[in-house]
């Protein structure tokens, strides 16, 4: 089956959606594109054309829409991906489901608890798949990592940490006035750190506990903050370590993420948890992997071109299967979960025990 979709919001990171669609042309077709602004919309649509050869042979076929419900009305789509700001994800998702159709969503898939629920059993209710990008779970570095711990070889887990030192300046804010505020983001924890914090938690076992944080906003022009860093216990007793800023100075420096075990320690770093620092396993001899091979096979990758693609590609083959794909809705509920229990944690003062029910809203005034 070859899956109509459509794709909700034309700005900054739809460049990647349309790069997922164009790599997945034997499995989806897009159909529409929506966004407040015309030419945004009308350069997703031609940059999706040339991408699959449109361009070449003359295909308009790729509508361009300023209102997403009569895209969706109009188009009757088999599958949506959403690319707006943060704070209007649960909405259009929740029209979209209710339409009968697939969602994928970007990150994070809601601001509240609440939300993300409501979402689920929304998807549930209508028999259809929602999803969210967390592409980085894909790479080639971070399959050889979950394939290593799926097998046994750390044996029992001990730690783990994930460390996002990134820079956003000024102007990256003032760009998109919603980044940054409480009622439509988040700060760099939910905006640039969820992806790492997602693959720490699914390493770590997926099972959050409690949660003890600091944040704070020392720079930059937004209410949120630039600055957290948090302990999360699991429930195996194994402990998670998060630090993430939007201020290293001058430029992104490092996001890495280590693993540690009994019997294995892993490292992937680079500037997007794209390449194999140390591989280091008791059984790395009898496996042939060891640490010098692998270093020296080991390929960064570019998960701006490939991800999505990958996330795409794994969500209509879960649904020609009536199963889940690997970030499904409850998956992608996770790391949300863990950056509002932070939050909550900073507000309060106090650890915070999971399930929590919490929102960004409920942070607002609050630096």
């Amino acid at each position: 089956m070859k899956y109509k979709t459509t794709l909700l919001g034309c700005s900054r990171i739809s460049a990647k959606h349309i790069d997922g669609f164009a790599r997945n042309a034997d499995r989806m077709t897009l159909a529409g594109v929506c966004d407040l602004s015309a030419d945004r919309a009308m350069e997703k649509a031609n940059e999706y054309r040339a991408k699959t050869g449109g361009a070449e042979t003359g295909d308009v076929s790729v509508k361009c829409y300023s209102d997403y419900r009569q895209m969706i009305q109009e188009e009757r789509p088999d599958l949506v991906t959403i690319a707006t700001e943060s704070g209007k994800h649960y909405e259009m998702a929740m029209y979209c489901l209710e339409a009968g159709c697939h969602v994928i969503t970007e990150k994070p898939m809601a601001l509240s608890i609440r939300h993300a629920d409501e979402m689920i059993k929304a998807a549930k209710k209508a028999g259809k798949e929602i999803a969210v990008c967390f592409q980085n779970r894909f790479s080639a570095p971070v399959q050889r990592l979950r394939a290593a711990l799926d097998a046994g070889r750390f044996g029992r887990i001990m730690h783990g940490m994930i460390q996002i030192r990134w820079n956003r300046g000024d102007s990256y804010y003032a760009e998109a006035p919603w980044r940054g505020t409480w009622e439509q983001d988040g700060g760099t924890l939910m905006n640039q750190c969820i992806h790492g914090i997602d693959l720490l938690q699914w390493m770590l076992g997926g099972d959050a506990v409690r949660v003890h944080a600091q944040t704070r906003r020392f720079l930059r022009p937004i209410e949120a903050e630039d600055f957290g860093a948090a302990i999360v216990e699991f429930s195996s007793g194994a402990v998670g370590i998060i630090e993430g800023t939007a201020l290293s100075f001058p430029k992104n420096l490092n996001e890495t993420l280590s693993v540690f075990g009994e019997k294995g320690t892993v490292v992937i770093g680079g500037t997007s948890v794209n390449r194999i620092e140390t591989w280091r396993f008791a059984d790395a001899e009898a496996v042939g992997d060891t640490e010098e091979t692998v270093l020296n096979s080991a390929v960064e990758n570019n998960l701006v071109l490939t991800g999505h693609a990958a996330l795409f590609r794994d969500f209509v083959k879960a649904v020609d299967l009536g199963g889940q794909p690997l970030v499904s809705g409850g998956e992608g509920k996770k790391a949300l979960e863990i950056i509002l229990a932070i939050y909550k944690s900073q507000k309060t003062g106090l650890p915070v025990d999971l399930p929590c029910d919490f929102s960004t809203n409920e942070m607002k005034g609050y630096f």
